[in-house]
């Protein structure tokens, strides 16, 4: 609740403002007259009393306004927290869900990222890691709030047991319409979900973390309607590429050898998987 004053030497004036977004305007006769009244006014079922220029709240006014934010902020967190809490996979003792959008959750899925692709430094290693740590979360927040909810998508991994939850895996899924990777595609297809940044903490790689992340994109892919998935991986990263063939993904292509000898341009393949949508 809000109160604005305006005085003058014989009245005062007191707007107030409730989080209902409605208000009510109480203009007090002078001090010598509100003393003597005290007369009470009823607006919309509350009890407003006349009050001189000082301070004075009535408890009613109080309590009315504190019910209306409360009740209206449960039911905001109780639908918030459907949604985010929603579970896309759950196996092999990890569940994945989309993460929430909250400052300490957004800066732990940077941290899984930026310690899964910086490439340490022979000198001044750690500095260097804070400065792509802290491009990692500003591409992670860009993201999260220009990309419309169905268009965009960060996954994350945590123990699916009754200890302390712990975020130990990040994976991004984004709708796409590349040209280059729709040629690729029948003809029919006019999008495509593609899968990025994968990362697991390394304390936790070689526990399935990723296979189960994979298989939650496959289903956000049949909750938003695209058959195809699409990711990228480095053509020498043989454990990555396993991964992903046994998911079900196929190698289709590979980078022009003109982008990929340059020094330190490592080769890619192209990896797409079908899927049969669910009616």
């Amino acid at each position: 609740m809000a109160h604005l004053f305006s005085r003058t030497s014989n009245t005062s004036h007191k707007l107030v403002i409730c989080s209902n977004i409605r208000y009510y305007d109480v203009r007090a006769t002078p001090k010598s007259a509100c003393y003597r009244d005290r007369r009470r006014k009823t607006w919309n079922g509350s009890m407003l009393q006349c009050c001189s220029s000082r301070r004075s709240r009535s408890s009613s006014q109080q309590s009315y306004c504190a019910d209306q934010k409360v009740n209206l902020q449960t039911e905001n967190d109780s639908e918030n927290m459907k949604q985010k809490f929603e579970i896309l996979a759950c196996e092999y003792g990890w569940r994945i869900r989309r993460l929430i959008v909250i400052a300490d959750e957004i800066k732990m899925a940077a941290q899984v990222q930026a310690e899964a692709f910086h490439v340490p430094m022979a000198l001044f290693n750690d500095l260097f890691f804070h400065f792509f740590k802290a491009e990692v979360l500003s591409g992670l927040l860009y993201k999260l709030k220009y990309s419309p909810p169905n268009r965009y998508a960060c996954l994350v991994a945590e123990n699916d047991e009754d200890s302390p939850k712990e975020l130990v895996g990040v994976i991004d899924v984004t709708v796409m319409r590349d040209q280059d990777v729709l040629e690729h595609l029948p003809d029919e297809a006019q999008e495509y979900l593609y899968v990025s940044g994968i990362a697991v903490s390394n304390a936790f790689r070689r526990m399935k973390i990723g296979t189960v992340m994979l298989k939650a994109c496959d289903m956000l892919s049949n909750l938003w309607g695209l058959e195809f998935l699409v990711l990228r991986a480095y053509e020498e990263d043989v454990g990555a590429r396993t991964l992903y063939t046994n998911a079900g993904y196929q190698v289709v292509s590979k980078d022009p050898p003109w982008t990929s000898n340059w020094i330190g341009r490592k080769c890619r393949v192209l990896m797409i998987k079908r899927i049969s949508l669910l009616s």
